[in-house]
């Protein structure tokens, strides 16, 4: 019997540790990253200086001592304007050029240490697609953007709804399926390593990496297929299909994103918040967002952006509310969630990478604070990332272009 042929006559048996003692213990710690793909104006957003709040964070005023926001920090060699979304959670550098190639992902690398006993290892989620630069910041240890779901139905369903007998039946087939075709996969490639250069050699090594991770994803969907899904007092979603109620879309996924991590279905999960070429329903907006980020000072375009921002920063403080209400052992939802909501423009109007806007909220951090460093020459966002996977468990002395941890952030 060969390996994958094991694999699957004993994947429902595998065992799925620490599961019949989650009651006892405390509740996990977990991760939240929100990417907001343009950014947010800086003369809204940071405070001025010797001040403490500034107009955006007005709105999270009842939040405010449950965050952290940062100035001065940034992803060196992360330049490409809007191609430098796809970095925000990475630090690779140059994404704009022919040769980019992505790197590991916080939300990625978390997920290899604390996604082990949850159904999902990860979760990546957006409020809608269209813009590959900005539909997932979510990347595979190989360098591959993981998907994002869309769908707030397909999601639920995903993350609540059991099968039918019949449908988990064409569920396994699917897998094993799946397996197969990785197995043909591997064989060929295997063939072309023999005869390969040293330069195709790097590349199969990075598609080997790749099948790898499918296998990985692979046994996890064998080892849970069995096993029931939660329940939660929360009806099943309509799709809103009106592209331009990014608002209301933003407001159910992160009712869907709150329950997923309740229910400890994830512990992990990347949310993208889009609003290339829509015109969002908020009142007072006409036009489209992205064209009104290159608002050219023009008075008119800035005072729309700034409903549109305001709007999105609304449903955000809802959403903190929301984990802070949601209770657990030993506090609530929000006191084990790290949530980042911040994006990799600085300045859309210049597509400006540095100075980069970023709230860090929960995770058991002392909040309440604005940490400033040079906004010219700018400390790497990475140290945060550092002292973020510390706070986590994870066990990290540099990520990405990191430096150190993030001086003046303390658990």
């Amino acid at each position: 019997m060969n390996r994958r042929d094991f694999l699957f006559a004993a994947g429902a048996c595998l065992a799925l540790p620490a599961l019949a003692k989650a009651a006892e213990k405390a509740p996990p710690k977990r991760l939240l990253a929100i990417h907001v793909p343009l950014g947010m104006m800086p003369a809204f957003f940071f405070p001025k200086a010797g001040e403490t709040t500034s107009p955006y964070l007005d709105l999270l005023a009842k939040q405010r001592d449950q965050f952290t926001t940062f100035a001065g920090l940034s992803h060196p060699g992360v330049d490409g304007n809007h191609h430098a979304g796809q970095c925000f959670l990475s630090g690779a550098p140059h994404p704009g050029q022919p040769t980019f190639r992505n790197s590991l992902s916080l939300d990625q690398l978390v997920a290899e240490k604390i996604g082990a006993d949850t159904r999902f290892a990860s979760l990546a989620v957006a409020v809608r697609q269209g813009e590959h630069y900005a539909d997932s910041v979510a990347v595979s240890r190989s360098g591959v953007t993981l998907p994002s779901e869309a769908s707030a139905e397909r999601l639920y369903r995903k993350l609540f709804v059991a099968g039918t007998p019949e449908e988990k039946a064409a569920t396994m087939r699917r897998i094993q399926a799946g397996g197969s075709v990785l197995d043909l996969i591997l064989d060929k490639a295997k063939r072309l390593e023999k005869s390969s250069d040293p330069q195709d050699r790097a590349r199969l090594d990075q598609y080997f990496q790749s099948v790898r991770e499918l296998e990985g994803r692979l046994e996890r969907s064998i080892a849970w297929e069995n096993r029931p899904k939660p329940k939660v007092d929360y009806p099943m979603p309509k799709d809103i299909a009106d592209a331009n109620e990014v608002v209301a879309r933003s407001r159910l996924m992160f009712d869907l994103v709150r329950l997923a991590l309740q229910t400890d279905s994830t512990r992990v999960v990347t949310l993208s918040l889009s609003t290339f070429s829509v015109v969002p329903h908020v009142p007072g907006v006409k036009n489209e967002t992205h064209g009104l980020t290159h608002h050219g000072n023009e008075p008119d375009k800035i005072a729309e952006l700034r409903k549109i921002e305001e709007a999105q920063l609304a449903v955000f403080g809802e959403m903190l509310a929301a984990f802070r209400d949601t209770r657990e052992t030993g506090g609530n939802l929000l006191d084990r969630t790290q949530v980042l909501y911040g994006s990799c423009l600085g300045n859309a109007n210049s597509h400006s990478n540095q100075n980069l806007p970023l709230i860090l909220a929960g995770g058991g951090f002392r909040h309440g604070q604005n940490l400033s460093f040079d906004t010219v020459n700018n400390t790497p966002l990475a140290n945060l990332y550092v002292s973020m996977l510390h706070s986590l468990g994870v066990e990290a002395d540099k990520f990405a272009t990191s430096t150190g941890t993030l001086r003046g952030l303390r658990s």
